[in-house]
């Protein structure tokens, strides 16, 4: 649902994927250099030998990782991973627009009015189950974004993680970890349209309040009307 002034407008699911699409690749532009650091700094453990990764890809900290990643590899090695990470856009905006849809289908189901707050376990449910339906659809990319990534390994761009994966570990190595990933997440995002239905709808005790107690021009307005009602009885009296 969108807000444009006072006015609210109920968005279909092409344009909740526009919308969601929009602010993913703007934070994607803003986070892709934090992701390439990240990785690479949970991939790097003590015990190695000197001879496993030049010193030019062994970082002491957040700082030096992004310094190193920028001197020696450029701007193209802090954007590592980001073709895929175009396509990782889509889990947001598939995950959106499958809440949306969900809550939908709930509403029609039980004879709801749009505008009634639902249970919050029916929240948690629409939550959970739109994580489900785009991690399925789109955790691959993550596998192949994180490869890209990996300081370790050399691939030679997107098709050859995806060729390499496919011959030698086929569809189960696209999902590695999927398990893990959605343990973390899931609670998280749970959270996150909880607060996101909080805030973005009015609550029963707003609604109740609002039809209880009159405006102030209206109290004014009856206020008058009984002072003219007194003044005209004060009159009637003295004839």
């Amino acid at each position: 649902m969108s807000n444009v002034g006072d006015i609210q407008m109920n968005l279909n699911a092409g344009q909740h994927i526009v919308a969601a699409s929009e602010a993913g690749i703007m934070t994607l532009v803003l986070t892709n250099p934090i992701w390439v650091v990240k990785t690479r700094l949970c991939l790097q453990y003590g015990g190695m030998s000197e001879n496993a990764v030049q010193p030019t890809k062994r970082y002491s900290g957040m700082l030096d990782a992004l310094t190193k990643i920028y001197r020696f590899e450029g701007i193209r090695g802090l954007y590592r991973g980001f073709v895929p990470g175009i396509f990782g856009v889509s889990h947001g905006a598939l995950q959106f627009m499958a809440y949306e849809e969900l809550k939908r289908y709930y509403i029609e189901h039980y004879g709801l009015r749009r505008e009634e707050r639902l249970g919050t376990a029916a929240y948690l449910g629409c939550a959970a189950l739109s994580k489900l339906f785009a991690a399925i659809i789109t955790y691959p990319y993550q596998v192949v974004r994180a490869r890209l990534q990996d300081q370790y390994a050399n691939y030679n761009g997107v098709v050859d993680v995806i060729r390499r994966t496919w011959r030698y570990e086929s569809l189960r190595g696209f999902y590695k970890g999927l398990a893990a990933y959605l343990l973390h997440v899931t609670p998280n995002i749970c959270i996150v349209f909880i607060i996101y239905e909080h805030f973005s709808r009015p609550s029963k005790l707003d609604s109740v309040v609002d039809h209880q107690i009159p405006s102030t021009s209206s109290q004014h307005h009856h206020h008058h009307h009984h002072h003219n009602n007194n003044h005209h009885q004060h009159n009637h009296y003295h004839l």
